[in-house]
């Protein structure tokens, strides 16, 4: 664990951050990969070492996606007689431990998992009443991190006080084990967790579980997109679904505790490239954390190439830990086969004085959109911002991403990952160094400007994207924003 203390530690001093973390750790949103939503309670130590081998040789390590988190169903049934839990050396034969050391020695680090409740969700021992006793265990086997969710919890919700009380049990019992845990609570929104989490915990899930749609409702998920304080908050979610609740709360990021919007599901199959781009672009700017929930041995070249984005991971590690704001939302006459139909813009600030801009066309067709800098930056140093000149960056232009052929060839092994155009190590030079020394694959591809006063334009597909990096004019721009 010593070496996620170092890299805290120098991300603090290197980006000034304000220390409001409750246990010092994740400045900006964690980055990871786990077992449920490609594998469910299906997974071995095979399962857990090929996809950890894959995010060290296809570069996701050194990109920041560090933790490797062993979700529902990584221990037996039942507890030993003196109530520890009991490892299942069926599926880990080598041994939880001997799997965390291999972890650690890549560079990697494990994340365990359990539930407030009597059970998990799959019925496995939940924690509830054992905090003490499963924190030091976890904290044996050289645990780091863990995402702790809200099934059986024996009646213990319906006020934020039941809840907040019931996971900070967990969050003591972490702090006393002297060794630092990454603490993510997985409560799907219960209880407005985003009004109490951040004196506790690392993250919290502000929605059901997350589906691999776009749009699609489903009867598991009642709450609409708008309604954020959802009493049955369930599973099956969209991606607009999520986003629709998420903009409600954005404020509430800062550095330490982040808003979680559920796992990525790139590579997973059920969206189309442009609605991934809309997910992966809109879960980075709103600060979510970024695990992703697919099978690295399985990506496409264009999937992973898009995981991989600089551009877009330079907005997502920004030493600020803002989230980018809803501006505007309308709603348009062109609905998709589920009845959704609409345009939203979202903008917000990034640490050095730029600032993030999202088109985001969630029609059923492709479309013009145009809004001026003032719609733009709305509620928020509208003057100031309206009235500034800005260079943009498109972060899905091609100067960015790295091209399909290379990808391949990554993904193949004929080319290592450090020798591939388009990548980016946040090992040899951390986000912020690399935007202070203006590497372009920070930035995006430079598609022109727009004066103060001006107006933004695009033209964006079905349920797609345009994003932008605005950065203030040269002759605008403060020295410390270099």
């Amino acid at each position: 664990m010593l070496g996620y203390v170092v890299l805290i530690c120098l991300a603090q001093v290197a980006y000034g951050a304000s220390g409001l973390s409750y246990n010092g750790l994740v400045q900006t949103p964690q980055m990871g990969w786990d077992t449920y939503n490609a594998y469910a309670l299906d997974y071995n130590e095979t399962t857990i070492l090929t996809n950890a081998d894959r995010l060290v040789s296809l570069g996701f390590r050194d990109l920041g996606y560090r933790v490797v988190i062993f979700d529902d169903a990584m221990t037996e049934r039942n507890r030993s007689a003196n109530g520890s839990l009991i490892e299942n050396h069926t599926k880990f034969p080598s041994g939880l431990r001997s799997i965390a050391d291999r972890l650690h020695a890549s560079g990697l680090y494990f994340g365990v998992y359990s539930s407030a409740g009597r059970f998990t969700c799959g019925g496995y021992p939940g924690s509830l009443g054992y905090e003490t006793t499963d924190a030091q265990w976890w904290a044996g086997l050289g645990a780091d991190y863990l995402k702790y969710d809200n099934c059986y919890n024996e009646g213990l919700s319906g006020t934020p006080k039941l809840s907040q009380d019931r996971y900070a049990s967990m969050s003591n019992a972490l702090n006393s084990t002297g060794r630092q845990f990454v603490y993510s609570l997985c409560n799907w929104g219960d209880d407005k967790p985003w009004e109490w989490a951040s004196t506790i915990a690392n993250s919290a899930r502000i929605s059901g579980d997350i589906q691999d749609s776009f749009s699609m409702p489903t009867s598991s998920c009642p709450c609409g997109p708008e309604e954020y304080y959802c009493q049955l908050p369930g599973y099956g979610c969209s991606v607009v679904n999520i986003l629709g609740k998420a903009s409600h709360i954005t404020s509430k990021n800062q550095p330490g505790y982040f808003n979680d919007l559920d796992m990525i599901e790139v590579g997973n199959g059920g969206m189309s490239y442009d609605e991934y781009k809309v997910h992966f672009s809109m879960w980075a700017a709103i600060k979510s954390p970024l695990i992703l929930g697919n099978k690295l041995d399985q990506l496409s070249p264009q999937d992973y190439a898009l995981l991989i984005n600089p551009a877009i991971l330079a907005i997502s590690q920004d030493p600020a830990g803002s989230a980018i704001q809803r501006r505007i939302r309308t709603e348009v006459d062109d609905k998709d086969q589920y009845g959704f139909g609409e345009v939203q813009v979202w903008s917000g600030s990034l640490a050095n004085g730029d600032q993030v801009v999202a088109f985001l066309n969630a029609g059923n067709a492709s479309r013009t959109m145009q809004y001026s800098l003032v719609d733009v930056f709305g509620g928020i140093n509208t003057n100031e911002n309206a009235q500034k000149g800005w260079d943009l960056f498109d972060v899905w232009g091609n100067q960015t991403l790295m091209s399909n052929e290379v990808a391949s060839q990554v993904l193949n092994g004929t080319l290592a990952v450090g020798n591939a155009t388009g990548y980016y190590n946040a090992s040899d030079a951390s986000w912020a160094q690399g935007l202070n020394q203006s590497n372009p694959l920070l930035f995006g591809t430079p598609v022109g400007s727009v004066q103060g006063g001006g107006v933004l334009s695009a033209n964006v597909p079905r349920h797609g994207i345009q994003m932008w990096r605005l950065r203030p004019q040269e002759g605008m721009r403060k020295r410390d924003e270099f």
